[in-house]
C-alpha cells in the first residue's frame, strides 16, 4: 500500500513538471514570436520608406527630364513660329512653355525637403523666367508679323549665355539626384537584406514551432493513455494538460496566420518593385526623347534656315537659292537617316543586304564622314582590303561608320586625329573582314566599356544623345553574321573593330552575274495614276511630282471615295496609295478595289511599313518608302504602272 501511494507520488510530480515543462515552452515561443513579429515589421517599415525615397529620387529625374524636353519643344515650335508665322506654330510654343512651367512647379514641390536641390530649382525658375520673358518679345514680334525682329530676336536667344546656364542646372539636378538615388538604393538594399534575414528567422522559428507542438501533442496523447489507466485523481492533470494541447494548437493557427500574411505581403512587394522599375523605364523614356529632340531640332535649323535664306536669294542670285536649298535637302535627309536609324533599331526597317566592296564604301563615304567630324580632326584612311566584299546592308554599315565616328569626335572634344583601317582577319575560323576605327580620345573606364552597347545608355550631358549610336553597331554587326569588338585605354584612345565575314568566291560570282542580267530601266508610257492620300500637304506634293514625272495625277484625299472615283474616271494605269489612313488602310482599300477590278496596278508609298513579317499584306506590290526622290518615284511607276489590258473599265 505504502509502494503504490509513492508510486502515485512519484507519477504526479512527473505529470506537474512534464505540464509546467510545456507550459514554459510555450511562453517562451510566443516570446519569441512576439518578438520576431515586432523585428519583422520594423523591417518591414523600414524598406517601405526605403522604396519611397527611391521612387521619389525616380520622378525627380523624370520630371526634370521631360521639363528639359518640353522646353527644346517650345523652342522648336517658336523657331517655326519666328520663321513661318503660322498661328499654330505660337499656340504650340505657348503650349509647350506651359507644360514646362507645370514639370516646374511639380520640382518645386518634390525637392522641398532638399536645401541644396531646392536651391537649383531656385537658380532654374530664376533663370527660365528671364528665358520666358526674351522668348515672349521673339513670339511676339512673329505674331505681329515681324519677320525680321522675330528671327533676330530668336537666334539672340540661341545664343544667350542663359541657355548654357539651364543645361548646367538641368544637368546639375539630375546629377545630384542620381547621387541620392544611389545612396537610397543602397539604404533600400540593406533594408531588403535585413527584412530577408527576418523573414528567414520567422520561418525557422515556424518550422521549429511545427516540431515542437508535435512533440508535445505526442507526449500530451501518451498522458492521456496513462492516465485513463490511474486513478480518478488524476483527472484534473489530464484536463490541465488537455488545455495546454489547446493553447499549442492555437499558437499553430497564429503561425500559419502570420505566414499567410507574409506572402500576402511579399505580394504587395513584387508590385511595388515592378512599379519601381516601369519608373526606371520611363527615365531611359525620357533620355532618348530629349536627345532625338536635339537632334532633330539642329536638322530642322538647318532645313528652315536653308529654305529662308533661299527664298530671299531666290530671284536676286539663283546661285546662292540653290546652295542653300542643297543644305535644307541635305538637312531633310539627315532627319529621314534618323529616322531609319530608330527604325533599324526597333527592327521595323528590315535590313536589305548587298554584295558591297567595303574599302570602295569607305572611300567614297570618307568625304561626309570628314565633313561630320570637322576640320580640327585629321581622318586616315588605311585601306588594306582591297578587292574583299562581303553581303551587307550598305546604308546600315554606313551609318554605323558615322556613328563611331561621331562618338570618337566627341571623345576627342573636336581635335586629334581618327583613322579607319580595314584589314583581313586571318586568325578567325572562317576568314572574317576587321573595320577598325581608333581614335586619340580621352578613352573609356572598364565600367563605361561594360555598358557601352546597352539601349538608350549614354555619358553625354542631358539632350546631346540618344544612347543608340553603339547598340546600333552591335546589332549590325550579329544582323550581318559578324561582331564587335572594343578596346580602350583611359587618356590614351579607343579601337572599336567591326569583323565582317568575307562573302565566299561563288556567292560574289553569282551576284555579278545576276547584276549583269538585270535589264536596264526603260522609260515608260505617261500614266493615269490615282493618288490616295490623307494629309493634304503630302496629297498635293505627292500630286505635283507625279506630274512633273509626265504622267497625269487624280487626287484623292479619302480612301473611302476611291472606289467612285475610280469608276468615275473609268479607271486607271495605277493607284499610288499611303499605307496608314484614318478610314481604310491602303491595304483594305486596295483589297475592295481588287475585288471589282482584279487586274488593278498598286503602288504603296509609306513611311513605316512594319517589320518583315508584316509585308504579307502588300502582296506583290512594290512598296515606296518615305521620303522619297523624284528619281526613285520614277523608279517605283515604272516598275509598277506599266499599261496592262484589264486595268480600266470598259467604256
Amino acid at each position: 500500500m505504502f509502494e503504490q501511494d509513492s508510486d502515485s507520488i512519484a507519477e504526479g510530480r512527473r505529470q506537474r513538471l512534464r505540464f509546467w515543462l510545456t507550459a514554459g515552452v510555450g511562453a517562451i515561443l510566443v516570446g519569441v514570436v512576439t518578438a520576431l513579429v515586432l523585428l519583422l515589421m520594423r523591417a518591414n517599415d523600414n524598406y517601405d520608406r526605403s522604396l519611397g525615397w527611391q521612387a521619389h529620387s525616380l520622378e525627380v529625374i523624370s520630371q526634370t527630364r521631360s521639363l528639359d524636353a518640353a522646353l527644346a519643344r517650345a523652342e522648336a515650335a517658336l523657331g517655326r513660329f519666328a520663321v513661318g508665322l503660322q498661328k499654330e506654330d505660337g499656340r504650340m510654343f505657348q503650349q509647350q512653355w506651359g507644360v514646362a512651367m507645370q514639370y516646374l512647379g511639380l520640382l518645386q514641390r518634390n525637392v522641398r525637403d532638399n536645401s541644396a536641390q531646392a536651391q537649383l530649382v531656385a537658380a532654374l525658375t530664376e533663370e527660365l523666367n528671364q528665358r520666358g520673358e526674351q522668348l515672349g518679345d521673339a513670339a511676339l514680334s512673329a505674331n505681329y508679323r515681324q519677320t525680321v525682329a522675330a528671327i533676330s530676336k530668336y537666334n539672340a536667344a540661341g545664343h544667350d549665355p542663359a541657355l548654357n546656364r539651364i543645361d548646367k542646372l538641368v544637368t546639375q539636378l539630375i546629377r545630384d539626384e542620381r547621387a541620392l538615388l544611389a545612396q537610397r538604393n543602397r539604404i533600400a538594399a540593406s533594408d531588403r537584406a535585413s527584412l530577408n534575414q527576418a523573414i528567414l528567422m520567422f520561418s525557422l522559428l515556424g518550422a521549429a514551432a511545427a516540431v515542437v507542438a508535435i512533440g508535445a501533442t505526442f507526449s500530451l496523447l501518451r498522458a492521456e493513455s496513462e492516465r485513463r489507466l490511474a486513478r480518478r485523481e488524476q483527472l484534473a492533470e489530464s484536463d490541465r494538460a488537455m488545455e495546454l494541447e489547446a493553447a499549442v494548437v492555437a499558437r499553430t493557427a497564429e503561425l500559419a496566420d502570420a505566414n499567410e500574411a507574409l506572402r500576402s505581403e511579399m505580394s504587395e512587394r513584387e508590385t511595388a518593385e515592378a512599379r519601381l522599375r516601369q519608373a526606371q523605364k520611363m527615365e531611359a523614356v525620357g533620355q532618348l526623347t530629349g536627345g532625338i529632340a536635339h537632334d532633330f531640332n539642329n536638322m530642322l535649323a538647318v532645313v528652315v534656315g536653308g529654305l529662308e535664306l533661299a527664298q530671299r536669294w531666290l530671284t536676286e542670285a539663283p546661285d546662292k537659292a540653290e546652295r542653300h536649298i542643297r543644305n535644307a535637302l541635305d538637312g531633310a535627309n539627315r532627319a529621314a537617316d534618323l529616322t531609319r536609324r530608330l527604325l533599324t533599331f526597333a527592327r521595323a526597317e528590315p535590313a536589305r543586304p548587298e554584295m558591297t566592296d567595303i574599302d570602295d564604301c569607305i572611300q567614297g563615304f570618307s568625304e561626309l564622314m570628314a565633313r561630320t567630324i570637322g576640320d580640327r580632326i585629321a581622318l586616315t584612311l588605311d585601306l588594306n582590303a582591297a578587292g574583299l566584299r562581303c553581303r551587307i546592308d550598305r546604308q546600315q554599315f554606313e551609318n554605323a561608320l558615322l556613328n563611331l565616328a561621331v562618338n570618337a569626335r566627341d571623345a576627342m572634344e573636336g581635335r586629334g586625329s581618327l583613322t579607319i583601317r580595314t584589314l583581313r582577319d586571318e586568325e578567325e575560323e572562317s576568314a572574317a573582314l576587321a573595320v577598325q576605327v581608333i581614335d586619340t580620345g580621352c578613352g573609356m573606364s572598364p565600367e563605361v566599356i561594360e555598358r557601352v552597347f546597352d539601349p538608350f545608355y549614354t555619358t553625354k550631358p542631358v539632350g546631346q544623345g540618344t544612347g543608340l549610336g553603339m547598340s546600333q553597331v552591335f546589332a549590325f554587326c550579329r544582323q550581318s553574321g559578324g561582331e564587335v569588338q572594343i578596346h580602350s585605354t583611359e587618356g590614351e584612345g579607343t579601337s572599336v573593330a567591326m569583323l565582317l565575314p568575307v562573302a565566299r568566291a561563288h556567292d560574289a560570282a553569282d551576284a555579278d552575274d545576276t547584276a549583269t542580267v538585270v535589264p536596264a530601266t526603260v522609260p515608260g508610257h505617261a500614266l493615269d495614276i490615282l493618288v490616295v492620300e490623307d494629309d493634304r500637304r503630302v496629297l498635293a506634293a505627292t500630286v505635283d511630282a507625279v506630274n512633273e514625272l509626265g504622267h497625269t495625277a487624280v487626287a484623292c484625299p479619302d480612301p473611302l471615295q476611291a472606289e467612285a472615283m475610280v469608276e468615275k474616271h473609268g479607271g486607271f494605269d495605277l493607284v499610288l496609295s499611303d499605307v496608314l489612313m484614318p478610314a481604310l488602310t491602303g491595304p483594305e482599300m486596295i483589297a475592295r478595289l481588287k475585288a471589282r477590278w482584279p487586274n488593278l496596278s498598286v503602288l504603296f508609298v509609306t513611311g513605316y511599313a512594319g517589320d518583315a513579317s508584316e509585308l504579307a499584306s502588300f502582296g506583290d506590290h512594290d512598296v515606296l518608302r518615305k521620303p522619297f526622290t523624284l528619281a526613285a518615284l520614277d523608279q517605283a511607276i515604272q516598275r509598277s504602272g506599266s499599261p496592262r489590258e484589264g486595268t480600266r473599265l470598259a467604256s
